[in-house]
């Protein structure tokens, strides 16, 4: 009979622990991607090392909230995209395509990105209010405060693409 509760508690914290495993290693992420010299993935944790902004708005209804994240720029810096100096030429026809979760898209220019070219701050953020955002908004969402209208604050943002434009 103990025997059999050993096991039977051997087995229960190993699948604990794979649930946990499976958990941690299923954690929303954000990847950054394409014309980078090293490509990231990253979970809202990994924000920590970022320096944190915060922007408060109003919603549709006039509602105020506090946004709080990191400006896309440090994310791209950090991911060894063109920026500052190097970002003349032909680097200058590069755009950030930014994927929600439901296939939705938007695209800034990243010289729009860039503080050297422009006062715009684009931020990514995983927090509102003082705590996670809330769903519908996924665990990382994009905020445009210069933007006159919010139809490029992405929601459920899952990947963050460097690409050359093209004709």
């Amino acid at each position: 009979m103990k025997n059999h509760k050993n096991s039977y508690l051997l087995m229960l914290a190993f699948l604990l622990c794979s649930s946990l495993f499976s958990f941690a290693q299923n954690a929303p992420s954000v990847s950054i991607s394409g014309e980078v010299l090293t490509p990231l993935v990253l979970k809202k944790e990994d924000l920590a090392a970022y320096k944190q902004l915060t922007h408060k708005t109003k919603d549709r209804d006039g509602k105020e909230h506090e946004y709080k994240g990191v400006a896309l720029v440090e994310v791209l810096e950090k991911a060894g995209a063109t920026l500052g100096g190097k970002l003349r030429g032909e680097n200058l026809a590069k755009a950030v395509i930014i994927r929600a979760g439901d296939g939705y898209e938007v695209v800034y220019s990243l010289p729009e990105l860039d503080p050297e070219f422009s006062n715009n701050v684009v931020l990514l953020v995983a927090e509102k209010d003082g705590g996670p955002l809330p769903p519908g908004e996924g665990a990382f969402r994009l905020i445009a405060p210069q933007d006159k209208k919010q139809a490029r604050w992405i929601r459920e943002v899952r990947s963050i693409k460097v690409v050359f434009v093209k004709d």
